[in-house]
């Protein structure tokens, strides 16, 4: 499950995990829009092995599970992570480094 999880981590500069229902992950969501990033979207509560992914998850310290960011490939973390980034102003400069927004 590791192995998968790090392979959707890396289909796009830009990966989050999220669920449906979770209202945080839909606020970065739509941080990453606002940003001009257009990133891959994996809702693990729609995804038969979802709570295999959520474990895996878990395992990278992942507390709460969902939101889980990673940007060209790296793990940056949760909501409360990437929003701390977007306010230090790092959070562009790594999305403009993972070739996810071009300015």
């Amino acid at each position: 499950t590791m192995d998968r999880l790090s392979e959707l981590a890396k289909t796009k500069a830009a990966v989050i995990f999220a669920k449906s229902s979770c209202c945080m992950s839909h606020s970065i969501m739509t941080l990453f829009h606002e940003l001009g990033a257009n990133p891959a979207v994996y809702e693990i509560d729609r995804d038969p092995r979802g709570r295999e992914m959520e474990g895996a998850l878990q395992k990278l310290g992942c507390k709460p599970t969902v939101p889980a960011v990673f940007i060209g490939g790296k793990f940056v973390g949760s909501a409360k992570d990437v929003l701390a980034a977007h306010l230090k102003g790092s959070l562009k400069d790594m999305l403009i480094d993972a070739k996810a927004i071009w300015f």
